[in-house]
């Protein structure tokens, strides 16, 4: 089968299609046919080296979509979708003509949605769930500010408090969500990042001076001091992720007087069949339209992968990129 890989970290060039054994479904394991892969930021920070873990040589990519071409027989032919902290680090991934997963790794795709639109929701949605859900346990009725929220992550988060009742859900970020996307449509207030607004002090003054219960940073590091700023008595802030620096100032006093408390969600450590137990929970929701995929901007086919990873890596696209074998 034809396969994206790459033997050394760099750029998007250090990527190659390549010819190699198709995978076999072995004891426990499934063959997937991919119908599509999309290309998170993590992909292309995983090539780079800015990953942990990866074992090379490896065929890299987190998401995907496809049909079940061997494996138990009530599996075959049934439509999957996908992702996992170990695909494209430590096994291969999903940037390929096939994909071997754990029997248990299968989960069915949501009949709504086609290959490249599903091969949108890994990693964006996991992570989401993750960290609003299971980490910061969001509720009805608390606000939630969501910092990133133009972006992937930010997009699903929005989406996910909507889903469970959370009001206000605010979205801050660089540029305000584009005009017919879900986040654009779901958030009740937008705060700019920018050198004239104290990001802090705006959602204080949206939400009466209390700041907000939950704050998703789907961006870190350099947001992470107006994150942790915006926080209501007992708030709870979800980091995933530190970009620009991984170190910060905060008021540690101010911290202990609002009795705050800072979060880590790590999408990585669930490993594909621990993410498909969490697509399994969000498919009825995808199901009845509750939930919407991200906007696709680029669709490549296997053999400019390469050209897929310059892409995201140079920021030309602000929607999702995906791969088609």
């Amino acid at each position: 089968m034809r396969a994206l890989r790459f033997e050394r970290f760099g750029g998007p060039e250090v990527l190659s299609v390549t010819e190699v054994a198709d995978p076999v479904a072995g004891d426990g394991l499934a063959v997937v046919a991919v119908k599509a892969g999309s290309v998170n930021p993590s992909d292309v920070k995983n090539i780079a080296g800015a990953m942990e873990d990866t074992v090379l040589p490896r065929v890299p990519g987190r998401d995907f979509a496809g049909v079940v071409l061997a494996g138990p027989d009530e599996w075959l032919g049934a439509e999957v979708w996908g992702t996992g902290g170990d695909l494209g680090f430590t096994l291969d991934g999903s940037h390929a003509e096939r994909l071997a997963l754990p029997v248990g790794a299968l989960a069915r795709k949501p009949e709504t949605l086609d290959f490249a639109e599903a091969a949108t929701v890994g990693v964006n949605f996991v992570v989401g769930w993750l960290g609003a859900i299971e980490t910061a346990v969001l509720t009805a009725g608390e606000t939630v500010a969501v910092f990133g929220v133009s972006g992937g992550v930010g997009t699903a988060v929005a989406q996910i408090a909507r889903a469970v009742g959370a009001r206000p859900v605010l979205g801050v970020d660089r540029h305000a969500p584009a005009d017919g996307t879900a986040a654009a449509e779901i958030i009740d207030e937008f705060v700019p990042i920018d050198a004239d607004t104290d990001v802090a002090a705006e959602i204080r003054r949206i939400t009466g001076g209390r700041g907000a219960d939950v704050v998703y940073d789907a961006v870190g590091g350099v947001t992470t001091p107006s994150a942790v700023a915006s926080l209501a008595h007992r708030g709870r802030l979800v980091v995933i992720s530190a970009v620009g620096t991984s170190t910060v100032e905060i008021d540690l006093t101010d911290f202990y007087h609002r009795e705050a408390r800072m979060l880590g969600a790590d999408s990585r450590k669930l490993d594909a069949t621990a993410s498909a137990e969490r697509l399994r929970r969000i498919t009825p929701l995808f199901a009845r339209g509750e939930f919407t995929p991200l906007p696709i901007e680029r669709t490549f086919d296997l053999g400019h992968g390469p050209d897929a990873y310059d892409a995201v890596s140079q920021r030309k696209v602000r929607g999702r990129v995906v791969i088609q074998p």
